[in-house]
């Protein structure tokens, strides 16, 4: 697998440490020469010193052969433009990091579903472990080939769940509609926007990133 990092976070330092362990291609993309020469301590994988929101730069990177694009710098619009920019290169999905909340709502208007905010994603984890749960224990309730994958519907296609044509050794764990939270059944009607929660075997997750990547015009529930 092969991804590209637009900015030299933490964030991106601890998530390519992963990668790479698994013996996945990383490129990162970087302005400040000094965070580069840090990373490459600690870090065997391709620099580039750079501005990673311009086209020119992104195209090195070959978008057409790389599944993962993530735009994890420390400034929301530059994020925003990289992530813009890298979809119309056609990386295949494209991730998008975003402190201000108040983007969300700009970034699904543009079509930018793959977005994380961390401060609001540390602080349910948080406020779950005082009420006495722990929402990381689902990463070691999934194991050996299974894998979980969400995809967020952008077309009316398809009007139920039956009618989303799943692969096999699929399911439909949740939906999410808003902050609402669902356990629906084959019937369940569908709506533009819903968060559709499914856990599934590995060697589907390619076809299910193509067939849902928000790069795809087809994006959505087909």
């Amino acid at each position: 697998m092969r991804s590209v990092f637009v900015g030299g976070s933490s964030l991106t330092a601890a998530t390519a440490r992963i990668l790479l362990g698994r013996g996945d291609e990383v490129i990162i993309i970087e302005q400040d020469e000094l965070r580069i020469d840090a990373l490459k301590e600690e870090l065997d994988c391709a620099f580039l010193h750079a501005d990673g929101s311009k086209p020119a730069v992104l195209r090195e990177t070959d978008p057409a052969r790389t599944p993962f694009l993530f735009c994890l710098t420390g400034d929301d619009q530059s994020n925003i433009i990289a992530s813009l920019i890298g979809r119309s290169l056609g990386f295949q999905r494209v991730i998008t990091k975003i402190n201000d909340p108040e983007f969300e709502h700009i970034c699904m208007e543009l079509g930018l579903t793959d977005v994380i905010v961390p401060s609001r994603t540390i602080g349910r984890h948080l406020a779950e472990v005082v009420a006495g749960q722990d929402p990381l224990e689902i990463s070691a309730m999934i194991k050996g080939d299974a894998r979980v994958f969400s995809f967020v519907t952008r077309t009316d296609h398809a009007k139920t769940l039956k009618e989303l044509d799943l692969p096999d050794l699929t399911r439909v764990i949740c939906i999410y509609r808003g902050d609402e939270f669902a356990l629906p059944n084959a019937d369940f009607a569908l709506k533009s926007g819903d968060e559709i929660v499914l856990i599934t075997h590995m060697r589907n997750l390619p076809a299910l990133t193509k067939r849902w990547s928000v790069a795809n015009s087809t994006t959505g529930a087909e």
